[in-house]
């Protein structure tokens, strides 16, 4: 009995064996093919990705796109092919002077400093007018926006008026707002707006602040900068008074301070 039992049990088991291995070996199969299906999927996602990211990568940049907008959008106060005349003071003035200046440049920012103010009277005057053509050259050099965000948020001023367009771009060179140039702070709509609440015509302006936060003139900004590339000009800050060079007696630098400048302009003004 004993004995016969113990060769019952044993083919039990091996009976249970038998079934655990057919069990098992349907679940390894299950298991295959799972993997060989989440694979594929994975093979496919990450073919569909690279594709992704490849056609992503032939698109142009925002910025890109807006150079080349066929339709532009400039500001008020403005003339010439694609708005990027800009003219300010009296009618009655009789020279003009031209300068370039990129936002994000330093020198610009001592220029504005040490020189804007008079400027800005000299116009109010109606010793002279300005041109003002802007520059982006500055993002290229040291990658960023700034230049860019900064020229179009100038559009957006200009659009409100031609003081309120002075008045902001002395703010933007401010020992208060201008960053070091290595920082790209006027990449960010938020701070261009900070600096623009210290400008009276621009605070709680709800249409500038619109097209600062749209980009309503990031076309404009970019025809503008193409204008700058075209004049031959190669540095900012750059003065000219009928085509010619402004610069300190002797150099050919830029005059840097109110009496260099007001030595400079009475020759240019001369001339």
């Amino acid at each position: 009995m004993s004995a016969r039992n113990t060769q019952s049990n044993k083919a039990a088991a091996r009976e249970r064996l038998r079934v655990e291995r057919e069990r098992q070996a349907k679940k390894d199969r299950v298991r295959r093919q799972v993997v060989v299906g989440v694979s594929a999927v994975a093979v496919l996602a990450a073919a569909g990705g690279i594709g992704y990211a490849v056609v992503q990568s032939n698109k142009p940049s925002h910025w890109e796109a807006a150079a080349d907008a066929k339709t532009v959008t400039a500001p008020k106060n403005t003339s010439g092919a694609n708005g990027t005349t800009v003219v300010i003071g009296k009618s009655s003035a009789k020279k003009t002077l031209e300068l370039y200046e990129d936002s994000r440049c330093p020198v610009c920012a001592t220029f504005e400093q040490s020189v804007g103010s008079t400027v800005e009277k000299d116009v109010e005057a109606g010793k002279y007018k300005i041109k003002y053509v802007g520059a982006t050259f500055i993002d290229d050099g040291i990658p960023g926006e700034g230049s860019k965000n900064a020229l179009s948020a100038l559009g957006a001023a200009l659009n409100v008026s031609p003081d309120a367009f002075l008045t902001y771009k002395s703010a933007l060179y401010s020992k208060q707002f201008h960053p070091e140039e290595s920082d790209d702070k006027f990449a960010k709509d938020s701070y261009l707006l900070e600096v623009a609440d210290s400008v009276p015509a621009l605070k709680n302006n709800a249409e500038f602040k619109k097209n600062v936060e749209d980009g309503t003139f990031d076309a404009w900004a970019m025809k503008m900068s193409a204008a700058f590339d075209a004049s031959g000009v190669t540095g900012t800050p750059t003065l000219k008074m009928d085509g010619k060079p402004v610069t300190t007696a002797g150099t050919d630098s830029p005059p840097m301070t109110a009496a260099e400048f007001g030595t400079a302009i009475t020759a240019a003004l001369k001339g």
